[in-house]
């Protein structure tokens, strides 16, 4: 059974007489232990699958599915509470909050869950192991280079041991040398920790750490690369 179903999404948006149509009933399953890259120009709906994966917006039709339950029947409450304990979220401004602590701004998601202090700080302390920035732990935003950052963004996505992790171009404001580090970080968290992650891009070296590429054009979602066929090319 597929960690994500998706079946007959749409998503349209009004934008003043005109109808923008970036999701178009698509179809797509991904398994527990995926590296999904979701490739396309500016527009083409990456982001908005993404964010409907994530349950940040709602579909117009259709469904998903997520480790057996229905993201797009939950209650905003439910919802919410959902995405706090499954889904772990790298943005591609880091998002940190400038007055926290690297530290801080890791355990952030967790003081939403019902977890004692040292349970926590086991947490944090592993996802920031895991990242490399334990010398790092204490220090502010303003005192980390850009890769840290999102070294400290990617730890917050991963702390609470989510079901699933999106990524919303993660290495888009990063140097080449600096992307080519958060590629390989991302690429080991995948393999080591079996961590599911679905990945939008438009940077065809960051998509090839991915195990499927997937290319959205006009709503759908086409496979690319060495292992697409015929055969299960159009979702």
């Amino acid at each position: 059974m597929p960690l994500v179903e998706i079946r007959n999404l749409t998503k349209r948006f009004r934008k003043g007489d005109e109808t923008i149509t970036p999701v178009l009933d698509l179809n797509l399953d991904i398994a527990q232990g995926e590296l999904i890259a979701l490739m396309g120009k500016s527009g083409t709906g990456k982001s908005t699958l993404l964010n409907l994966i994530a349950g940040i917006d709602q579909p117009d039709s259709g469904s998903i599915v997520v480790a057996g339950t229905t993201v797009t029947g939950l209650s905003r409450g439910k919802l919410a509470d959902w995405r706090a304990s499954h889904l772990g979220y790298i943005f591609q401004t880091h998002n940190l909050v400038p007055v926290l602590t690297a530290y801080e701004n890791i355990e952030l998601p967790l003081l939403l869950l019902p977890m004692s202090s040292s349970d926590r700080r086991r947490r944090v302390n592993f996802a920031l192991e895991v990242v490399g920035l334990t010398d790092r732990a204490q220090h502010y935003p303003r005192q980390l280079s850009g890769g840290q950052e999102q070294r400290v963004g990617i730890a917050r996505a991963i702390v609470t041991h989510p079901t699933l992790v999106v990524a919303d171009e993660p290495t888009g404001n990063l140097d080449e040398d600096t992307s080519r580090q958060i590629q390989t970080l991302l690429k080991e968290l995948n393999r080591q920790l079996g961590i599911t992650l679905i990945l939008v891009t438009h940077d065809g070296d960051v998509a090839s750490i991915a195990s499927r590429q997937l290319r959205l054009d006009h709503g759908r979602a086409i496979a690319v690369g060495p292992f697409a066929s015929q055969a299960d090319a159009v979702y």
